[in-house]
């Protein structure tokens, strides 16, 4: 069975830095579309970044580049989102979703209606 765990959040003060982990078991990260999602409260979900697995491509949103760095590590079959440079309005619960194809190759990356599995989130805090 399909499954993921996003982990890594945590309350952060502004400046400080967290990375986020996407552990898949049940199947292996190749050739798969990876995102992280954020919703902050009274929000809409939004989509911050991506990664294909099958070329390492990446997408982020304005907000985060510069700041954050999506990458994978096949051995350990997780996605990491290191998120520096963390900012109060970076506060939000963090999601990773899976999708079976290239999505950055489409320009769908950042939409989360395209992606086929959702974890259950973690939550980031940002406050000093």
């Amino acid at each position: 069975q399909l499954r993921f765990v996003e982990s890594g959040g945590g309350l952060v003060q502004p400046g400080g830095s967290l990375r986020l982990s996407c552990a898949a078991s049940g199947f292996t990260l190749n050739y798969y579309t990876i995102g992280w999602f954020r919703q902050a409260p009274g929000k809409e979900r939004e989509g911050i970044s991506c990664i294909y697995s099958g070329d390492s491509s990446t997408v982020y949103q304005d907000s985060v580049k510069g700041r954050f760095t999506i990458f994978t590590d096949s051995a350990k079959n997780t996605v990491f989102l290191q998120m520096n440079s963390l900012r109060v309005e970076d506060t939000a619960v963090y999601y990773c979703a899976v999708a079976r194809r290239n999505l950055i190759s489409s320009g769908w990356g950042l939409i989360e209606s395209v992606y086929d599995y959702w974890g259950q989130g973690t939550q980031v805090t940002v406050s000093s």
